[in-house]
């Protein structure tokens, strides 16, 4: 059974949204659910700081021992801060990925694209449990 915060948002790619005590800046990172499908993160490939995207443009990519995937963003914005921890510690992602395991953080360019996304019940739902 995957962890599934209440109060986050999540996209049907397995990224979620997470207010940040800054208006209008949000962390994104991956779900529990995608990182145990993974399995071990060995790197994670992040944009700069004053890149911006189009909702589900590809920010990034994961590496897995398993496999390398896509990283989407979930809304549109600008990175306002990349998780510079993820470098030496990609494990973040396995250990906490709601917590030190962000990998984001994203100025909204439109905040009202959050009610777009799913609430916790509906990832629920979209991944089985």
């Amino acid at each position: 059974m995957s962890l599934i915060p209440e109060g986050l948002r999540y996209t049907t790619e397995h990224e979620y949204l997470r207010e940040s005590d800054e208006s209008d800046i949000y962390y994104v990172g991956i779900t529990d659910y995608a990182q145990g499908e993974l399995g071990d993160v060995v790197y994670v490939e992040l944009p700069e700081p004053g890149d911006s995207f189009a909702p589900m443009d590809v920010f990034g990519t994961i590496e897995a021992v398993k496999a390398v995937s896509d990283l989407y963003c979930p809304v549109a914005g600008e990175v306002v801060d990349v998780n510079a921890a993820l470098d030496d510690d990609p494990e973040l992602v396995n250990s906490d990925p709601y917590g030190e395991g962000w990998m984001i953080q994203l100025r909204l360019e439109d905040p009202g694209e959050v009610e777009t996304l799913m609430d916790a019940a509906s990832y629920g739902a979209h991944i089985g449990e």
